[in-house]
């Protein structure tokens, strides 16, 4: 049994940080970073069935073109994604009457819907981007036995073309989902690897008044190639997200709508306008 001080539930016998019971979810379930922006979605559903926010966490249930579909709100970083996915699979996985994983265990589909910033000149902004890897720079995920679900050979090479300095712990890489990156891909789409930072001013190389261990990091990170797969972008979310759905047993895919490309200096005239984009257009795909 697991113990209540490692599965914590509220009085009305949900789970602690989402406030969710097993019925208030779907088995599609679409991320985002920002609790504003779940309505940004569920404003395309014919009908909103549930409704519920703890925290940063919002979360809304309903029918879009007949299929039922949960938005989520994550909030910003890999920390609240380890609460976010070890939630959501309590709630599929675990009876949370006894206490005990169940013997039949279900797979949740989860696509983050993003914005993020382009680090190569070729890929503009108003496109997107499908993380076909996640590259963890956060170290949160090697709490975890991870060698069954990572690709070392991506990580040396990235660990010697950067010289990475493994005091701030070793870099891991995680694939999508195969089934989801079917599913979703269509020449729209660009492909690469998503780089996953611990935070957003030093960890993703900007300075202000504090010095950082690599000012060369993002450079190198620019020009970094394994095989045909480059760094496409750089955000706080995706390679936890794959490394935890993998390990539980999940599909997971992220996308990003890029806002501002790095390499050229420039912002989108309208975010707002290409991130509606990438939202319907992964809603009809998962309807179809």
């Amino acid at each position: 049994m697991i113990q209540s001080s490692e599965l914590i539930l509220n009085p009305d016998g949900s789970v602690y940080h989402l406030n969710l019971k097993p019925e208030h979810i779907a088995h599609d379930i679409i991320f985002v970073g920002d609790q504003n922006r779940v309505e940004k979605i569920t404003q395309f559903f014919e009908k909103i069935e549930f409704s519920a926010q703890k925290r940063e966490f919002k979360t809304q249930t309903g029918i879009y073109k007949g299929k039922r579909i949960t938005v989520m709100s994550t909030g910003i970083g890999p920390d609240n994604i380890d609460i976010v996915l070890n939630e959501l699979d309590a709630l599929v996985n675990i009876d949370l009457e006894t206490r005990q994983p169940k013997e039949e265990l279900t797979s949740l589909n989860i696509i983050r819907i993003g914005t993020s910033g382009s680090l190569q000149e070729d890929i503009p902004v108003d496109s997107f981007v499908m993380s076909k890897y996640g590259l963890g720079l956060d170290n949160m995920l090697r709490s975890y036995l991870i060698d069954e679900v990572s690709n070392p050979h991506i990580e040396e090479a990235f660990i010697k073309h950067t010289n990475w300095d493994e005091r701030k712990g070793k870099p891991y890489v995680i694939k999508c989902s195969d089934k989801l990156e079917q599913l979703i891909e269509s020449d729209k789409m660009f492909k690469g690897i998503t780089a996953t930072a611990g935070g957003f001013y030093g960890p993703q190389g900007r300075v202000l008044r504090l010095g950082i261990q690599d000012a060369e990091l993002n450079a190198k990170m620019d020009n970094f190639q394994f095989e045909d797969t480059r760094i496409t972008n750089l955000e706080m979310e995706t390679s936890a997200i794959y490394g935890l759905s993998a390990l539980l047993g999940h599909h997971a895919l992220s996308l990003n709508t890029i806002i501002a490309n790095r390499a050229s200096g420039t912002f989108s005239e309208d975010p707002y306008k290409a991130v509606d984009e990438l939202i319907k257009y992964t809603l009809d795909k998962l309807v179809q």
